[in-house]
Formats: structure tokens, C-alpha cells, sequence
């Protein structure tokens, strides 16, 4: 992957501030590509503009039609020399709605600011973002409100060495991206890995390890191997040794952690879809990283993904 022609910006109408729109500037310019704005008018949009309106008569910002209000947005772009078209569009709720739209988008990228609230109000606010992991069939970069570098860190996460092909086909489409972004901006990809060893990974999800003594001749020789996994997967990528972070622990608090020490601007990452279910659920890995990472978030799916979604 080293051409992004087409990318979509889900805009919040309801806020001022849209980090996502110029970071999308920042990719338009870098791979050439043109720039859709897309509000969705859901019920909560409308009633929380139409309020600021009452409040604060004159804020055209917040009130009135949408489309002038994407105007605004668009027009640094343009004069950056970015092609953008704006469109607003009503419907509830907000995920299914842009995923409507998204039946008949040409768009190879999808932009989102997310928000942090509390845990009392996240799961109905950031509903949303959730759904979008899930079902969003092309990529999907969750931004926070934190600019960029210059120049920016592209990370990816990765998870070598299983025998599970999509599993595996998924990591190159990972680094593709990674190091496509990575050269768009003249930079070097990095490439990280949290593993369990063996004797704790085969107990399988929530299970107990066997009461088996590991020495660590041998944790230090599944390192070694571990290490020589991902060397495999990333050496036709190009990123060199300097570059890839490997550790023992739970990929959930490890990838955090690493991309404060990297000083990552985005974390690229998987989410595989299972299917012959009514929804479609990916690996919790993805929605509890977004919450503690310090950076945003690029999703990444299988290139047969949307066969499995339920629509």
C-alpha cells in the first residue's frame, strides 16, 4: 500500500476544534489525495447546536446549516492546494449512517476524532468510535487532540510468528501501511510485539498456566526466537533493529507504554472480524488500547473484510 487517492472525515458538528481535518490536510498533501468532510446530522447534533444557537445567537459555528459550516473547515485546505467537497447528511444512529454512506464512498481512508470522557458517560458517547472499529471496512484512523510531530512516528504492532494465515496476512498489510506512512514523510517505521511465553499463551484466554518451573535459559531462548520471528517479518520492510521493540507482557498495557517511549503520533494496528455472528466483533485488544494510548490509533482490517459484515 503506498497510494492513499480518497479520504473521508467524519466531522463532529457540534465542536469547533477538528484535529482531524488537519491531519487529513497533513495526508492529502503528503500522498496527493483529495479530501471529503462529511457531518452527520444525527438527533444529538441537531438539538446540541440548535441550543448554542439559543444560547449564544450569532454563532454560526455551532448553528444553522451544516453545509457552510464544512465550507469553512474546507477552505484552509483548498488554499493549501487540497481538493475538498463537503457534504452533510441526517440520520441516527451516527455508525450507521456513515457506514451507509460509506457503501458508496470511494474513500481508502476514514478519519474520526475521538473523545475521552468518563466511564459513566463512554460507553453511550463513544459508542460510536466502538461500532466503527468493528464494521468499518476500510481503514480507520481514531484521532485525539494532540498534534502531529514534525516530523511524525508511525509504529506498527504486529504479532509474528502464528500459524494463523489471515492472522499473518494481516501483519504485512500493517506494515505496508506503517512504512508507506512512513515514507510519505520521510521517516523510519517502527515495528513493536508484546508476548506471552509459551507455557502461559497455550493455557489459552483467562486460563492458568501449567504448574511448570520456566528457567530463564529458556525465556531468554524464546526471546531469542521471538525476536528472530519479527526480524523475518519486517526485514523486507525496512526497518532496521534500532526500530523494533519487542517485550514479555500483555500487548493491551505494552503498546501504551512503548508509544509514550517512542513518542508515536499514530499506532498502526489489526482487528480481524469474526463472522456467522449477528455482529461483528473484533479482538478487545484494539478497544482497550484506544482507551490508554497516548496517540492515535490506525485500524487496520483484512483486505476480505467486508465479505463478513452484516449489511
Amino acid at each position: 500500500m503506498d497510494r492513499i487517492a480518497d479520504i473521508l472525515v467524519i466531522v463532529d458538528p457540534t465542536v469547533i476544534d477538528q484535529p482531524a481535518i488537519a491531519k487529513a490536510q497533513a495526508l492529502a498533501m503528503r500522498f496527493g489525495a483529495s479530501v471529503e468532510l462529511l457531518a452527520c446530522d444525527t438527533k444529538y447534533s441537531h438539538e446540541t447546536r440548535l441550543a448554542a444557537e439559543l444560547a449564544a445567537r450569532g454563532d454560526a459555528a455551532l448553528g444553522g446549516d451544516l453545509e457552510p459550516v464544512l465550507e469553512r473547515w474546507a477552505e484552509p485546505l483548498r488554499n493549501a492546494g487540497v481538493e475538498v467537497s463537503v457534504q452533510s447528511i441526517a440520520g441516527d444512529p451516527l455508525h450507521e449512517s456513515v457506514l451507509t454512506w460509506l457503501r458508496n464512498s470511494p474513500a481508502d481512508l476514514v478519519l474520526k476524532d475521538t473523545h475521552h470522557h468518563s466511564l459513566a458517560r463512554r460507553t453511550f458517547i463513544s459508542n460510536a468510535d466502538w461500532q466503527l472499529i468493528r464494521a468499518c471496512p476500510v481503514p480507520l484512523l481514531l484521532t485525539k487532540h494532540i498534534h502531529w510531530r514534525s516530523p511524525p512516528v508511525f509504529v506498527a504492532a504486529v504479532d509474528p510468528g502464528h500459524a494463523n494465515d489471515a492472522a499473518a496476512a494481516l501483519d504485512r498489510r500493517i506494515l505496508e501501511f506503517t512504512t508507506a506512512l512512513a515514507r510519505r514523510f520521510g521517516v523510519e517505521a517502527h515495528a513493536a510485539h508484546a508476548y506471552l511465553p509459551a507455557t502461559i499463551a497455550a493455557a489459552g484466554p483467562g486460563g492458568m498456566p501449567p504448574p511448570v518451573n520456566v528457567s530463564v535459559e529458556a525465556l531468554e531462548a524464546e526471546k531469542l526466537r521471538r525476536r528472530s520471528d519479527i526480524r523475518q517479518l519486517v526485514a523486507e520492510y525496512g526497518i532496521t533493529d534500532a526500530n523494533l521493540h519487542l517485550e514479555m507482557g500483555v500487548a493491551a498495557e505494552f503498546l501504551p507504554r512503548i508509544a509514550g517511549e517512542c513518542h508515536a503520533d499514530v499506532v498502526v494496528m489489526g482487528a480481524i472480524a469474526r463472522s456467522g455472528l449477528q455482529r461483528i466483533f473484533v479482538g478487545s485488544t484494539a478497544e482497550r488500547v484506544l482507551e490508554t494510548m497516548p496517540c492515535d490509533v490506525l485500524v487496520i482490517k483484512p483486505p476480505d473484510f467486508a465479505r463478513d459484515l452484516p449489511f
